[in-house]
């Protein structure tokens, strides 16, 4: 590239470059023609105008601003007449090959990359022809901000509008009559009240009256008008925040009513489970069956006999333990059944295994009011069950003002927290003092299986074989036990593995040499003021059978019958033991529905006794 300078005043300027294809091209051009943001100096110094080098060594910069000065000069200056040389550039072949092969790539690329613009804009295309085919215009008038899933033609869709509809609606008449909008409110009051006489009790579209259809879209319709004239974020969002803060409350107070009145339904004896033991014990003193006793008594104290014992004033679910029991063993002669009950229901007991006994087994029914033994100076939970204090927590300070208030309470103040019943499994060597092991059973289980393969368990040196129930972080020690107190978190690991009582297996031999029965008396003395544990007799089961319980095999004994819905089926029908532990016991209403079959299949539903109670397969 050359430069020339002609005069001071006005200057020719001549250019020469080589462009891309090697071809050299010239120009002149006037100094004056050029704009004012141009700037140069000449090599003498003289005040003038200063042309960057950098625009010098580039040939299309440099084109650019020449062109730039043509425009602005309006026409262009060619010393002479444009004058283009074309020279060959001698470049090497190759790189003529490389530049033509980028060239050839550059344009493969743009053509590909056209290529799937044009692909994707007929995919979109296609996808939106589909839709709009697809879209159902049948549903007018709807009305949601947020819910997208009504978009699913599948679901509830015009329950779940309405459902919304009457709550914006709520909101919408609240902000209306704040601002003195008094016809908008009654006419929002008005047509929630409509659609909800239409929702009545439905759960699902196909419920809803003929009606309902019609209520959306004019609800719509007035929404619509609540929104243009009412709608502002700020004030909907605290609108509905409050609304959402006012259900949560009520839900909290029905869910206290619900659990309140569960435990009421569930320790409440209905009226066929009434009538069972007055007629039993109506006609055991009125033909005489009290001088009648149970045949082979010799076999009780037999050890090398199956013993069972059965704890219970439940005469129907005592009797569904022993006849599921004997009806699945292999020699029933061989099992016999030691069942203790109290003063109230003895005689209906006694008088129901006289008339229906179990085929082949042994029957035992006593009183434990007339074990003399056990007695409040040799039971510490006897002395304090007869308490003034335990009165007073069961009748008087604990009693609940409210149904709601109540809920947790009523659990504690169960019926079955006063009776020496329950706490009768802690003295077993006491009350079978001949025997050397026995199986403990609770009266709301059914036997599905077996059971003689129990007394063939070696507990390695335990007293007590259990199905343990821990789950993770679930029924361990600290659920039961107050580790805030040093007497348990000193003696007791607080993630120690939880089990059930309900079918145990008791090594009655280790029992009487470990002094068990001592040890449960030292830790309920201790608790006297019910600070190491709630009532109950899992607690101290857990403490007094510490490092003394063996674990049994899960599917001896499947828990959850009475309270969880969601138990694995196979898991039930391969168990030996099914528990229905918990408030949903089988013979009550309340029981789960899926699982009563399992109970009743035992029941003797033709026994005259359970007829005239009313007692039948609901």
């Amino acid at each position: 590239m050359e430069l020339f300078s002609i005069v001071v005043q006005d200057i020719d300027i001549i250019v020469t470059c080589n462009d891309l294809s090697g071809s050299m091209k010239m120009w002149s051009v006037k100094s004056r023609d050029l704009s004012a943001s141009w700037v140069w100096k000449d090599p003498g110094g003289v005040n003038g105008h200063t042309l960057s080098s950098k625009v010098l060594g580039d040939p299309l910069k440099l084109e650019l601003l020449l062109n730039e000065s043509d425009q602005h000069s309006g026409e262009r200056r060619y010393h002479g007449s444009e004058i283009q040389h074309q020279l060959v550039s001698p470049l090497h072949p190759m790189k003529l090959k490389r530049r033509m092969l980028r060239q050839e790539r550059r344009e493969r690329r743009t053509a590909e990359l056209i290529q799937q613009n044009k692909e994707t804009d007929d995919k979109m295309q296609e996808a939106a022809i589909e839709r709009a085919r697809e879209f159902d215009d049948t549903v007018k008038g709807k009305y949601s901000i947020w819910r997208k899933e009504y978009e699913n033609p599948n679901s509830d869709s015009t329950l779940k509008l309405m459902r919304d509809q009457i709550i914006m609606a709520r909101a919408y008449a609240t902000i209306a009559k704040a601002k003195n909008e008094m016809v908008l409110y009654d006419s929002l009051i008005k047509h929630s009240r409509e659609s909800q006489f239409a929702i009545g009790e439905a759960t699902s579209d196909v419920e809803l009256q003929p009606s309902a259809f019609d209520r959306a879209k004019e609800m719509g319709h007035i929404l619509s008008t609540a929104k243009d004239q009412l709608y502002d974020c700020i004030t909907i969002a605290r609108k509905l925040r409050a609304m959402l803060q006012s259900a949560e409350g009520s839900l909290n107070g029905k869910k206290k009513k619900s659990a309140f009145l569960i435990q009421l339904a569930a320790k409440t004896v209905t009226r066929p489970m009434h009538c069972i033991p007055l007629l039993l014990t109506t006609d055991y003193y009125l033909h005489g069956y009290q001088d009648k006793d149970f045949p082979d008594k010799e076999k009780l104290e037999d050890p090398s006999l199956y013993h069972y014992a059965i704890f219970s004033d439940n005469v129907l679910a005592t009797s569904v333990v022993v006849n599921s029991t004997v009806l699945h063993a292999k020699e029933p002669e061989k099992h016999v059944f030691h069942i203790v009950t109290d003063k109230l229901n003895f005689a209906a007991m006694k008088m129901w295994f006289l008339v229906n006994p179990p085929a082949g087994a042994v029957i035992q029914v006593e009183n434990v009011d007339e074990f003399t033994w056990l007695n409040s100076s040799y039971c510490p939970v006897l002395r304090q069950l007869e308490s003034a204090k335990m009165k007073d927590y069961y009748f008087k300070a604990h009693q609940a003002s409210s149904i709601t208030s109540g809920a947790d309470q009523l659990k504690y103040r169960n019926p079955k927290y006063l009776s020496m019943l329950n706490h009768l499994r802690f003295y077993l060597p006491e009350v079978y003092p001949k025997l050397d092991k026995i199986l403990f059973l609770d009266d709301d289980i059914v036997v599905q299986k077996d059971l003689t393969p129990l007394w063939s368990v070696d507990l390695q040196g335990r007293v007590n074989g259990a199905v343990e129930t821990c789950k993770e972080s679930f029924h361990r020690f600290d659920k039961y036990l107050n580790f805030s107190n040093p007497k348990i978190s000193e003696n007791f690991d607080p993630n120690a593995c939880g089990w059930a009582f309900g079918m145990n297996v008791f090594d009655l031999k280790d029992w009487r040499k470990r002094n068990i029965t001592g040890i449960y008396h030292h830790w309920q003395e201790m608790n006297e003021e019910r600070t190491l544990w709630k009532l109950g007799t899992l607690p101290p089961g857990l403490i007094t059978f510490y490092n003394l319980t063996y674990p049994l095999e899960r599917s001896w004994h499947v828990l959850g019958l009475g309270y969880d819905p969601a138990l694995n089926q196979t898991a039930i029908e391969n168990a030996a033991v099914v528990h229905y532990n918990g408030n949903y016991k089988p013979w009550l209403d309340l029981a789960i529905a899926k699982y009563k079959s399992y109970w009743s299949a035992y029941v003797m539903f033709d026994n005259p006794y359970l007829r005239l109670c009313n007692v039948d397969e609901r």
